[in-house]
């Protein structure tokens, strides 16, 4: 039985966000608890919108980003849109934004200028580089920043470097906006002030280079790509199976080495043969240590390998598809999967992965069609009917 709130509910936030990081830190905030107002362009609305058509006929970035949210369309180059927005504001605690360079700050949404009329209101300005330096103006999709951070260069084969799968520079400056959000609240239920919140895509994304940069900062060199493989660590990589699948497995130390040459292999000889016997040892002959367990492994089906491994104590996983993940055992039997409502009808979406016991389940609320609460959310600021037509008609809502 709940017995208490979640830990957002009261809070209001308002959103001039696009793509994926400012919207992603905002879901979060949404599942929180939070009310989330979202902002966009009568002519389309956030570009997300656009990117795909893989569920079910809606994006599927947009679907991820923006469950729970409140969709408004205002026109913020029209006058009359940016005192609408303006009178959302005044109402929230939160702000946030990832405008273009410069294009928050000529429309006075900026963090600095909305912290000083609105003192309690927590603002966030997400960019790509940052307000200033050479690079601020710089348009910053993920794969740039992936690639300026130097993750491209300690990503894939030796003889291939590849962005991650997952857009990360996105991710890592939405988690870092939404941890920044919830400090601020933190600050402001202590000292009644809120004030500036500032993440960029480049700076979260360098800070977590934070291995490969210290690695090579101080005077040794920058991780080599080794696929799946570990740089510094054998064996630690994926391996065929019988069977036609791959178990990865990583040994972390000397006496995990000793469990799998004698309980896995089946080669108590390699346990203390100095060739193998210390992880430097096996990382400088790196080949005849993949050899052997890579022998060792083709002759067992996947299933039976995971199962010796596991018996040993060795970390082991399978190589899975995102179609494996779906249907994956474990999310079932934790029951992970929840139906979130949208225009095309319920789609299955996981729990985030923060729960609160004792407070309510995560509302995971609907995904919003472009400009579906516009009439309500104006209606709760006084808009009268007739008022909000003629808004429509010339075009400022939508």
């Amino acid at each position: 039985m709940s017995t208490q709130p979640l830990p957002l509910d009261g809070i209001t936030v308002v959103s001039v966000e696009q793509a994926v990081a400012a919207p992603f830190a905002t879901r979060q905030l949404a599942d929180l608890g939070a009310r989330v107002i979202k902002v966009e362009r009568p002519d389309g609305g956030d570009f997300a919108r656009g990117y795909d058509t893989a569920a079910r006929g809606l994006a599927s970035h947009f679907v991820w980003c923006n469950r729970g949210k409140e969709s408004v369309a205002v026109d913020l180059k029209e006058p009359r849109g940016r005192e609408l927005v303006g009178r959302l504001v005044a109402d929230a605690d939160v702000f946030v934004q990832n405008l273009a360079h410069g294009a928050a700050a000529r429309l006075g949404l900026d963090a600095a200028t909305l912290c000083a009329a609105h003192p309690r209101l927590v603002a966030v300005d997400v960019s790509g580089y940052g307000p200033d330096g050479p690079y601020a103006h710089r348009r910053a999709y993920d794969m740039l920043v992936q690639c300026e951070t130097g993750l491209v260069s300690v990503t894939g084969t030796p003889g291939q470097p590849v962005k991650s799968g997952i857009p990360a520079a996105d991710i890592a400056a939405g988690m870092y906006a939404y941890s920044g959000v919830l400090a601020a609240l933190v600050r402001r239920g202590r000292t009644g002030l809120g004030g500036p919140v500032e993440v960029s895509l480049f700076d979260a994304l360098a800070e977590w280079m934070g291995h490969p940069l210290h690695h090579g900062a101080h005077g040794g060199t920058a991780p080599a790509r080794t696929g799946l493989a570990h740089a510094v660590i054998a064996p630690y990589d994926a391996y065929p199976t019988a069977d036609g699948g791959l178990v990865l497995l990583s040994v972390q130390n000397d006496r995990e080495w000793r469990r799998l040459a004698e309980r896995v292999l089946e080669r108590p000889e390699l346990a203390g043969d100095p060739a193998f016997a210390t992880n430097a040892a096996r990382v400088a002959g790196r080949a005849a240590t993949d050899a052997a367990v890579g022998a060792a492994l083709a002759a067992l089906p996947a299933e039976e390998a995971v199962r010796r491994l596991d018996a040993a104590g060795i970390a082991c996983a399978r190589l899975n598809t995102v179609a494996d993940l779906v249907r994956h055992p474990q999310l079932a039997a934790r029951d992970r999967w929840r139906p979130v409502d949208s225009p095309v009808g319920p789609l299955p979406s996981l729990l985030p992965p923060v729960g609160f016991p004792g407070a309510p389940e995560a509302p995971m609320g609907r995904v919003p069609a472009l400009g579906e609460h516009t009439d309500a959310v104006l209606a709760g600021l006084g808009v009268p009917a007739a008022e909000v037509a003629e808004l429509r008609a010339a075009g400022v809502v939508a």
